[in-house]
């Protein structure tokens, strides 16, 4: 095992400060050998962290957590800080079952201010908090800090947080996080310069000593105008953030640990709402991570010598993840038709929509971490006749409710859903589990609600899609590898709202819904072994339902089993209603997500742990049959 001699001696931000300036560089390389030599192994967020290692030693040095609240926006880059913050052994355990989540998480350590997992929420957060700690205790003197990254900003909640927080006297400091702009070491050093001179603790005395001296409005105005006008021609970035009344430093070099410390002390004495813009670079320190930066977000397993991802695709005729197979159909279909354009909130590549980007560059819209907008924009192009294929995480998605209801199904225009990651994702734990995707949309009229039993029925429910263009469509998809099965196929037209038996038999139905649906057929043999036969349906649509089939099969088996990628509110639910409504009283057993949130480890882990992977589908289906 590597030893880390300074590193190894930090248990608490206290510990940090300590260490002199020099040897505080050497921790910070530190920290970029540690990441590196866990990441490699753990699969988890690189670049992100590699990039804020400085501001996070930075932060942890100047002010007192868990006094001072720091939240960090979204949470991709908070490895450093829970390194810092007690949690440097535990590290190797993050993103593991049991062991500790790749966001920050109250449940997890006092330092962790503020849940995150979700772009965009820190300012709003931080806010908040301030506000609240200052009406609890007038005499505070405690800082709230939200580091948001350039990503982050292109959310509207940002910017309401702002909005707001410009009206008030907080004392919150946002640390801009842009890691998207090199720094110009010409024209940065100036910048820099300035940018000490307004943050010092003598410029703002004076400014501060001014103000108060001057009781008159007509006054107060010239040292404002003044003061603006000697900033606006010092710094062609302060005009957009002042204008939500948000005191601006910057930009300063967030890789310069002496700089970031000097100004943070310094902001640390002035009151009320202001703004740090602070550039960083993505995979910092780590070359490979710095010349790919879209793979090193979140790499999977890489030898740490040469950056080498190491890829454990299987080889066969269908690509290897639902999320290639849907890339790959999507160009199909464009390829036929210019209507057809994708949208997605910044995941071209995750979302596998990169491959119809590479040839229909025009025909892809990449909006930003921006879901509300992604979703009525895509209302507005169905509106004039264009044909969106809007491809939105599952868990992100939430975020867009208001406007999937008011702007889409209200209209009923004909926007396509592509729901990604819908069910378990694994590592990434509760922030990002999309598990609530058929019961929350279950609720919207003129919604058609999908998922496929495998990666060909995934091809027709897009053909299926395309051709419906009479409302929304929702097809929802899995996380994971793709079946063995021959995805050259030609595409099929499905029946709206009608399933399809896949096996008869009695006494017990099964009824499944998305991928689970496939685990059951791989179930088969072992049936036969056991001598148990239970029907099973592959439902395909949640809405509408295939009451038909249902009210026949239902009616004719004793106990119906229900199985779902995600909460029993969602099928479960849908199907008790229907027994309820006609009066069918046979017992049902739902397989599933409990009414709970769901802790990170690999979807097979969860699975076993909620009692739906096939090993316990299989032992619920044979105890049904003992039961009759």
């Amino acid at each position: 095992m590597i030893e880390y001699p300074h590193l190894d001696k930090i248990n608490s931000p206290e510990d940090l400060k300590k260490y002199s300036l020099e040897e505080l560089k050497v921790v910070a390389q530190e920290i970029r050998e540690y990441i590196i030599e866990v990441m490699c192994n753990t699969p988890g967020h690189v670049g992100a962290n590699l990039g804020v290692v400085e501001l996070a030693i930075a932060l942890h040095y100047v002010f007192n957590s868990p006094s001072d609240k720091i939240i960090w926006d979204v949470g991709h880059q908070s490895y450093p800080h829970k390194i810092l913050t007690g949690r440097r052994e535990a590290f190797r355990t993050i993103r593991k079952f049991k062991g500790i989540s790749g966001f920050p998480s109250r449940d997890e350590s006092i330092h962790d201010a503020f849940g995150t997992g979700h772009a965009s929420t820190s300012i709003s957060a931080a806010l908040g908090m301030a506000i609240a700690d200052k009406t609890l205790n007038p005499n505070s003197k405690n800082n709230f800090i939200a580091v948001i990254g350039d990503g982050s900003m292109t959310g509207g909640m940002a910017y309401e947080a702002m909005n707001h927080a410009g009206d008030t006297n907080a004392n919150i400091l946002i640390i801009y996080n842009d890691n998207n702009i090199s720094i110009d070491k010409a024209t940065g050093a100036l910048k820099n310069y300035f940018t000490h001179l307004i943050a010092s603790k003598s410029y703002n005395q004076l400014k501060n000593t001014a103000y108060e001296q001057f009781k008159e409005t007509f006054l107060r105005n010239i040292i404002n105008k003044t003061t603006s006008i000697i900033k606006n021609s010092l710094f062609k970035h302060s005009n957009f953030f002042e204008s939500f009344n948000l005191r601006y430093f910057g930009p300063v070099n967030g890789h310069d640990l002496e700089q970031l410390i000097d100004i943070l002390n310094n902001l640390k004495n002035i009151p009320g709402p202001k703004i740090l813009h602070v550039l960083t670079q993505k995979g910092k320190g780590y070359p490979p991570a710095e010349k790919n930066t879209v793979v090193f977000h979140s790499p999977g397993k890489f030898d740490p010598e040469t950056g080498e991802i190491f890829n454990n695709a299987n080889k066969g005729n269908c690509p290897i993840r639902y999320q290639d197979v849907y890339g790959k159909t999507l160009l199909e279909l464009a390829d036929n038709d210019k209507r057809i354009v994708a949208i997605t909130p910044a995941m071209v590549s995750s979302s596998s929509l990169d491959i119809m980007y590479a040839k229909y560059p025009d025909r892809v819209f990449d909006v930003g971490i921006a879901e509300e907008h992604a979703v009525t924009f895509s209302a507005g192009l169905a509106a004039q006749g264009l044909i969106p294929f809007t491809t939105i995480y599952s868990t992100f998605l939430q975020r867009a409710y208001d406007q999937i209801i008011h702007d889409v199904a209200l209209q009923n225009l004909p926007v396509i859903f592509g729901i990604d990651r819908g069910g378990l994702v694994g590592e990434d734990g509760k922030t990002h589990q999309g598990i609530f995707d058929l019961a929350y949309l279950n609720l919207i009229p003129n919604m058609v609600i999908s998922a496929p039993i495998d990666c060909i029925e995934l091809r027709n429910l897009m053909f299926t899609a395309y051709n419906y263009q009479k409302g929304p469509f929702a097809i929802r998809y899995p996380k994971a590898n793709a079946e063995y099965l021959d995805c050259n196929l030609p595409m099929e037209l499905l029946p709206i709202g009608k399933a399809n038996i896949l096996k008869e038999g009695e006494k017990v139905l099964v009824i499944s819904i998305g991928k689970p649906g496939h685990d059951v057929v791989e179930l088969y043999p072992d049936f036969e072994k056991l001598g148990i036969n239970p029907t099973h349906v592959n439902l395909r649509f949640l809405k509408p339902l295939d009451t038909e089939i249902l009210a026949e099969l239902c009616s004719k088996h004793d106990i119906i089993i229900t199985i779902e990628d995600g909460t029993l509110y969602g099928l479960s639910a849908t199907i008790s209603h229907f027994l309820m409504q006609n009066k069918i009283y046979s017992k049902q057993i739902s397989l599933g997500v409990p009414d709970q949130f769901v802790e990170h480890g690999s979807v097979d882990e969860l699975k076993h742990m909620l009692k739906y992977d096939k090993e316990n589908i299989l032992k619920t289906i044979q105890q049904a049959f003992r039961e009759i």
